[in-house]
């Protein structure tokens, strides 16, 4: 029997490199996306997922035609840049509308499907920037700490139903994210420059990052398992950063992540 995959944000990028891998494993995929653009082989369903009664009714297309759903890859988001001091409530707002509720919308949506079939995997993108929170992008960093909070404390409720779930943390990727970051200047002569530059230095590194192909397999991978490390970082560099946040004193590495993007 075929497992079912969802992956939101499918569209591009990650997600829709993820979705190609699933589909090459074998499962039947659906991505859910505001706009579609067509995968061969992958079944699009509109949705904007920050819209509950949209993730719930999308959910329930899948299990109408499929009867149930096997995996879930919460890819959707997306990231803005700014001091603190002067980001607009709106626009931190917004952040936190897609990259966490969003991503609760559709496993709230997913979850009684598989407790029932007493059986699921559920993935959640998050970043290296949730454990090392980057200076300018506050907001950004606290979405991705507050999935990684959420899988953990998820992970221990459905854990009886034979669903599992684990948070992806990648670093720097060559993607359509980073030319869709919502950047704000706003402040930068108070700030002395420092938020164009902590900007340019992240960006710099995402450009000559990871291929979107490389971690959509990895993606993949991961998701395909029954079983991981509840946190799992994506690509060497990453794992040994997590490894180093675990054995550092916090003031110490929250130092040196100043150094590099706050400068």
């Amino acid at each position: 029997m075929k497992r079912v995959a969802i992956v939101t944000g499918g569209s591009g990028g990650i997600g829709r490199c993820t979705a190609a891998s699933l589909k090459k494993a074998g499962c039947t995929v659906y991505e859910f996306s505001r706009r579609e653009k067509p995968a061969e082989g992958i079944v699009h369903i509109t949705a904007d997922i920050t819209d509950e009664a949209q993730a719930r009714a999308a959910v329930e297309e899948v299990v109408r035609r499929e009867g149930r759903v096997d995996i879930l890859v919460n890819n959707a988001g997306f990231g803005i840049s700014g001091a603190a001091e002067t980001t607009r409530t709106e626009d931190a707002h917004a952040q936190l509308e897609l990259n966490l509720y969003g991503m609760d919308n559709v496993t709230k949506a997913v979850l009684p499907t598989m407790r029932s079939q007493g059986s699921g995997r559920i993935v959640c993108m998050s970043s290296i920037a949730g454990i090392l929170p980057i200076p300018f992008q506050l907001w950004y960093s606290v979405s991705k700490a507050a999935i990684n909070a959420y899988v953990l404390a998820l992970q221990n409720e459905i854990r009886p139903y034979g669903i599992t779930v684990c948070a992806i943390m990648p670093g720097d990727i060559a993607s359509g994210f980073t030319d869709a970051r919502k950047k704000s200047d706003a402040g930068d002569d108070v700030y002395g420059g420092r938020i164009q530059r902590s900007v340019a230095v992240m960006e710099k590194d995402e450009r000559g990052g990871m291929t979107t192909e490389y971690a959509g397999a990895y993606v993949a991978k991961i998701a395909l398992k029954k079983h991981s490390k509840p946190l799992v970082a994506l690509g060497l560099p990453y794992k040994a950063a997590a490894v180093l946040a675990k054995l550092l004193p916090t003031r110490l590495s929250n130092w040196v992540v100043g150094l590099i993007y706050a400068k």
